[in-house]
């Protein structure tokens, strides 16, 4: 009744291949924005702020940029944790190393360092694929975090071996350090969401994103008919890897303040995003907010539940969180191997038909 497509009609090429041709979808996407932007700094406090709307943002940008690699390229990456080390220690030192250079810029560059790193660690997938390449990438994972630990240029020299993210302004509102109000840091994650968001969508609905699927979808047909597997496997290394270093920039200048790269990007994070693009779907960019959303919101909502209004101890409610959380990436793998973003993809298409039943 209220998503229709009759009646909106297409009048040029450009308006056909827009990223949302359906008027509905459009008025969603601007109220969202309108939200997101104009609502959200309004009501935000500092619970809200560390506990659920910046980790979310962050942990978005690193799924998009894992579920380029695995959803749209089909390479299997267990080295996120690692990614998101060489973004925060590359942000670090542009900090310590360039005092006057504007945080925007050091969250590109440090997004731009580790797209390198990811392209060079990515030059084994021109060989190998698969379980093999997931070892490969679980090997960088810990010789990064190894690197970060051993070599104390990385940290400054500290005798703690710690790093700590200096307070740095944008517009004259400090967005790093513990006097960064709660509206600044948010908004200024939301913007590299949004462009990152932007940026992933088109690049996926164009020739390289066509490239990359090729390339998941069969790698030697993909060869014969033109594809570079070269060029795309190391183009998806890089992208992923972008978006990566900025989420761990942004995780440790902005969310942390100050991080240690054990515990802060261990392999526990690598497993993280993993799960939020097999729970939101793979190969979705829908599927990479929904899965980040899960996974951040699910356990606040359980231990605010548990602890909160069941008095649980917070011992046993952090246990359970995990089987909860351990049965339902269970559930999601065998019920709906696609995700969320499928049911998502389900209703659009019932209410299109509704009430006509399919």
């Amino acid at each position: 009744m209220f998503y229709r497509e009759a009646g909106d009609f297409k009048t040029s090429y450009s308006d056909d291949a827009q990223t949302f041709p359906i008027k509905f979808d459009r008025l969603r996407y601007y109220v969202v924005l309108a939200i997101a932007f104009g609502v959200i700094p309004l009501l935000i406090n500092d619970y809200w702020e560390k506990s659920i709307l910046v980790p979310f943002l962050i942990f978005t940008i690193a799924a998009l940029g894992l579920n380029i690699l695995t959803g749209y390229c089909g390479l299997v990456s267990l080295g996120t944790g690692g990614f998101m080390a060489v973004g925060a220690y590359s942000s670090y030192k542009l900090m310590t190393s360039f005092p006057d250079l504007n945080m925007f810029f050091v969250v590109i560059l440090s997004g731009f360092i580790t797209a390198a790193v990811g392209a060079a660690f990515g030059l084994p997938s021109l060989r190998i694929k698969g379980f093999y390449l997931a070892v490969a990438t679980l090997a960088a994972q810990f010789f990064l975090v190894w690197l970060f630990n051993k070599v104390p240029w990385f940290y400054n020299y500290s005798a703690t071996g710690q790093i700590s993210a200096p307070e740095r302004t944008v517009f004259g509102y400090a967005v790093t350090g513990p006097a960064a109000p709660p509206q600044a840091t948010y908004l200024f994650c939301l913007v590299f969401v949004f462009l990152l968001a932007w940026l992933a969508r088109n690049l996926t609905r164009g020739r390289i994103g066509r490239q990359w699927m090729a390339i998941r979808d069969m790698d030697i047909a993909a060869e014969i008919i033109g594809v570079n597997p070269l060029k795309a496997k190391l183009t998806a290394f890089a992208v992923s890897s972008f978006f990566i270093g900025i989420a761990g920039s942004l995780f440790f200048a902005v969310y942390l303040g100050a991080a240690e790269p054990t515990e802060a990007f261990g392999i526990t994070q690598s497993f993280v995003v993993l799960f939020m693009i097999i729970i939101g779907g793979l190969g979705s960019i829908f599927g990479s907010f929904v899965g980040a959303a899960f996974m951040i919101g699910m356990p606040v909502l359980l231990k605010n539940v548990l602890t909160g209004t069941l008095g649980w101890p917070t011992a046993l409610a952090t246990h359970v969180e995990l089987t909860v959380v351990g049965a339902l990436i269970i559930i999601f793998l065998i019920m709906e191997p696609h995700g969320l973003a499928q049911l998502w993809r389900f209703a659009k298409e019932k209410l299109r038909l509704w009430p006509f039943p399919y």
